[in-house]
């Protein structure tokens, strides 16, 4: 018999498939917002028109505009956007752009309500052993307008990194998770290839580590096994044809089901808990995270969920097969990276790497029980 619980967020809209410049608009008036804050990707506002085509539909609702949020959204990052917002006295948050920036928004919303104005002062809000601690609720809230497909725009849980440690931090509040999600393929062709392919399989690691983990659920399941395929079949489509909008939209989609099983209390596994060592500790792009380590982690998972496993091979139109194969191939066809080597990490940083994963909110609830560091060194030879 099935038990478990799930909690809905608090989003209140998906608008899938509408210009962000019009529906940006109608999220404002629905909301009643008058002082719009955008924290957007630089390259997309310096070197396109798209930022302007917001700004310009919102008129003078638009108070101003962040546009330096690097990768991995630093805490130093984090406070500048504060401030930023915080002098403008904005009313609401408008992220376009990738997972950092939403990210960062979310992380600005704490900020903004617990009158954290210093990086340091990022401790009183972090979690600690996954559990957030007691803060005020954020009231300057976000809407978000994606142009990578990690998913982060669907969940109520930011990465920070503490840049003096090099280490991924988690912040979490039930109010951080956007009011509402934008999702506008044409934007997203601005894209450059490899970031939009690369985080796909990011959606795709959701997906995986969804179906696959111990305290899996038929509720997430639903969501994560069509959401992998509708990944599994438009990510080679918008790799053999850029311009191919449908496909576009298809791994959009798929990605908002590929936070099913998170959002619904399912957690993550040994790949996302590594991604986030190799993301703070060495810089690699959340993406090619879950390319190098994924197919390894299926590997080393499969004699304690075999089962499991049979369910993504199926959904990704190789059934019978082993499902890191078909993961290594598909990664592979993609073009993106395979292995450590590839993402200049080398085996004289296992160590350490290991150390820091065990650490992490995820590597503890593994499928397959990892109960040092050792075990977490196994998955990363694999994967060397």
């Amino acid at each position: 018999m099935h038990q478990g619980r799930v909690v809905f967020g608090t989003m209140d809209e998906v608008v899938f498939g509408r210009p962000a410049r019009e529906a940006v608009v109608e999220q404002l008036d629905r909301l009643g917002s008058q002082r719009a804050f955008l924290m957007v990707s630089g390259t997309l506002n310096r070197e396109t028109d798209e930022i302007e085509k917001v700004r310009h539909a919102l008129k003078g609702r638009c108070v101003g505009i962040f546009d330096q949020m690097p990768a991995h959204t630093p805490r130093a990052a984090v406070i500048a956007a504060t401030a930023q917002a915080r002098a403008a006295g904005a009313d609401l948050i408008v992220t376009i752009g990738g997972g950092s920036i939403t990210d960062g928004a979310k992380a600005v919303q704490l900020c903004l309500a617990n009158n954290v104005t210093t990086t340091d002062g990022i401790d009183e809000i972090r979690t600690r052993g996954g559990v957030a601690p007691e803060m005020k609720p954020p009231a300057v809230r976000q809407i978000s307008v994606p142009t990578t497909i990690a998913g982060g725009e669907f969940s109520a849980i930011a990465g920070v990194t503490n840049e003096a440690k090099r280490q991924k931090e988690m912040l979490r509040h039930p109010l951080v998770m956007p009011r509402a999600t934008i999702l506008d393929p044409e934007l997203s062709v601005h894209t450059p290839a490899w970031l939009f392919l690369s985080t796909g399989i990011r959606a795709v690691d959701h997906c995986v580590e969804g179906i696959c983990s111990r305290e899996a659920h038929p509720y997430g399941d639903a969501q994560a096994l069509k959401g992998l395929e509708m990944l599994a079949h438009g990510l080679p489509q918008v790799k053999a044809n850029p311009n191919d909008i449908a496909a576009r939209m298809d791994c959009q989609i798929g990605t908002w089901l590929s936070t099913g099983p998170l959002a619904s209390g399912v957690p993550m596994g040994a790949s996302h808990g590594i991604g986030y060592v190799l993301g703070a500790e060495f810089d690699v792009p959340h993406g090619y995270t879950s390319c190098v380590m994924l197919p390894s982690v299926m590997r080393w998972n499969r004699p304690g969920n075999a089962e499991r496993q049979a369910l993504v091979s199926a959904a990704m139109g190789h059934p019978g097969e082993d499902a890191g194969d078909v993961l290594d191939r598909f990664i592979r066809e993609l073009g993106m990276p395979g292995s450590l080597r590839e993402v200049q990490v080398g085996p004289e940083h296992f160590d350490r790497i290991a150390a820091q994963a065990m650490r992490t909110p995820w590597v503890p609830r593994n499928p397959r029980r990892i109960d040092d560091p050792a075990q977490v060194r196994e998955i990363l030879e694999l994967a060397a």
